[in-house]
């Protein structure tokens, strides 16, 4: 009779070490596979030597995609007809970048930095070999286990575990161990199969590549990068303005360089906010760059001005007023400060 691994009772990843400890390859078929999850067996499988006959076959059979793109892709995949190569690796790129964004979600440990390295270590010793299954989704879960024993040479575990944290050991799972000769072979064959297909494709550099230059790398990254970085994202809005906006014709060459920046960016937020603050030390030309900013509001949006003011800059505001249909509005209070 099977054994029975539910992950409640009887969970399926001690088992499975168990057997990867006297074995000397394997051929793993999984729908799904997280790259951190795969220090959960990465100390059974590094004693191996690597290359064929004494690696781990991992076949990926799905991964996350948009909907858009997934719905696309997979559209196109009909079950008597051919992919093209621009199809096969637009979907390698694409499944590609979704390891890529793993190791974006959640925060990293010290364990998951070295459970990288020793993956992206054992692909490159050709220790694991990575394929993708892209003729069509494959959603199946089988792990073969090959040992040098001439009365049971293969054991094989089938159900519903992918391999990740959560399928080999966390969540309810249904899966039995498979020790029958004749399954066993028929799996094998199975496996090889659609490991051997057309469209089965190696990604394994592209997972070490991806590991390297992640937060795992072995190499620490420059502060100056991190640095750049942060810049560059704090800044987005910024950039964005000054891209999406363009100073007056009539302005000609009164503002300098910055204010122009600060026009610009002061309008962006004005659009997304639904307001800004001109704020600097005195004589920058705060009102000239607020005139400027008025007249591409105007301008762009079709926004209207009015001036707050006291009484005694009337006359300044008046020199500086960006439209002259448009109606100046004063209003006095003493409350009013400026300088």
């Amino acid at each position: 009779m099977p054994r029975i691994f539910d992950n409640i009772d009887h969970q399926l990843l001690p088992a499975l070490r168990t057997t990867l400890s006297v074995s000397h390859r394997s051929d793993f078929c999984v729908g799904y596979f997280n790259l951190r999850g795969w220090r959960q067996l990465d100390e059974q499988i590094e004693k191996w030597a690597g290359g064929d006959g004494e690696c781990c076959r991992l076949l990926v059979g799905m991964q996350t995609l948009p909907q858009q793109e997934i719905a696309g892709a997979y559209g196109i995949i009909k079950q008597d007809a051919e992919l093209d190569n621009q199809t096969a690796i637009r979907l390698k790129k694409a499944l590609a970048e979704q390891f890529r964004i793993q190791l974006t979600i959640g925060a990293p440990t010290d364990a998951d930095e070295v459970g990288l390295r020793k993956l992206a270590g054992q692909i490159r010793a050709k220790k694991v070999v990575v394929k993708l299954h892209l003729r069509h989704p494959l959603h199946a879960k089988l792990y073969l286990l090959f040992r040098h024993d001439p009365v049971s040479p293969v054991n094989g575990f089938l159900g519903s575990s992918n391999l990740t944290f959560a399928g080999l050991s966390k969540q309810g799972e249904l899966n039995v161990d498979v020790t029958d000769h004749d399954a066993c072979e028929k799996l094998a064959k199975w496996f090889n199969d659609r490991w051997s297909d057309k469209w089965c494709l190696d990604i394994s550099n592209e997972i070490a590549d991806i590991i390297d230059q992640s937060w795992a790398r072995p190499e620490p990254i420059p502060p100056h990068h991190i640095y750049v970085k942060m810049a560059y994202h704090l800044s987005e809005e910024a950039r964005a303005g000054i891209v999406q906006y363009g100073i007056p014709k009539d302005f000609g060459d009164q503002l300098f360089e910055f204010q122009e920046k600060a026009v610009k960016i002061a309008a962006h937020h004005v659009q997304k906010r639904g307001g800004v603050l001109l704020a600097d030390v005195v004589g920058l030309g705060k009102t000239l760059m607020a005139t400027a900013l008025a007249r591409v509001l105007a301008d762009e949006l079709m926004l209207e001005t009015l001036i707050l003011c006291p009484l005694n800059l009337v006359k300044m505001w008046e020199d500086f007023r960006p439209l002259r249909s448009q109606r100046l509005t004063t209003t006095l209070s003493s409350n009013w400060l400026y300088r």
